[in-house]
């Protein structure tokens, strides 16, 4: 009984946190699914790299706030408060997660699991030759609490996007991936260090403050 009432308490506190999230009020006033677009804006915001003509990858993108973002992005003079922009898509949009996602105006969207070759190259099919100028990767797996199979799961799947990078973005393209600091954290540091001429780790704003996560943007591919 005394397990049952701290978790209701502590399901308590996170609905009311939740509710009066600075961030889930904003994403409710302007159309998006999901606090998590303002992760995206303010990295965007920062570092200017999603602009009108782009191919964009968003990996993990269910429900589907990034792509909404992006999708105003290359849409600016129809860019509404009400969701995604409605008019005429300046640039390109491929969505990919495990989950389905409910459709954005413009967006491709293919369900499956980025970890299946199939599904890799469906998504590459679906670029038709192009090399992306942007991937971003939200992507993360279902967390164990064992933090060293975590820690591994989530290392497997921000390799997993590097590499995607390496073969299917442009040479001075980025990539935006979600990380978590803890055991595995170092290793993924020094891996973008390896691949990208430049690296930036950035928390935005718009992350709690008690989450881990932080992302790290990785500009123009190192040369082999």
């Amino acid at each position: 009984m005394k397990s049952s009432t701290k978790s209701t308490k502590v399901n308590r506190a996170w609905i009311n946190d939740h509710v009066n999230d600075t961030y889930v009020k904003l994403a409710k006033l302007e159309g998006y699914r999901a606090r998590a677009a303002y992760k995206l804006k303010e990295i965007d915001e920062t570092l200017g790299l999603i602009k009108p003509g782009h191919l964009v990858v968003d990996l993990g993108s269910t429900p589907g706030a990034w792509s909404q973002y992006v999708r105003r992005k290359m849409s600016p003079k129809t860019a509404t408060s009400g969701g995604a922009a409605a008019g005429e898509l300046n640039g390109s949009i491929i969505a990919l997660d495990i989950l389905p996602m409910v459709p954005v105006e413009g967006v491709v969207f293919l369900q499956g699991d980025f970890r299946e070759a199939e599904v890799l190259q469906r998504l590459a099919d679906e670029m038709k030759g192009r090399k992306a100028d942007v991937v971003l990767s939200d992507m993360a797996p279902n967390l164990s609490g064992i933090a060293s199979a975590d820690a591994a799961r989530i290392e497997n799947l921000v390799e997993l996007a590097i590499e995607f990078a390496q073969s299917y973005m442009k040479p001075h393209g980025v990539l935006v991936a979600k990380v978590f600091h803890g055991g595995g954290y170092d290793p993924l540091v020094k891996r973008f260090r390896e691949t990208f001429t430049v690296v930036r780790p950035l928390k935005p704003k718009a992350s709690r403050d008690k989450s881990s996560e932080t992302f790290l943007i990785g500009t123009g591919l190192k040369q082999p």
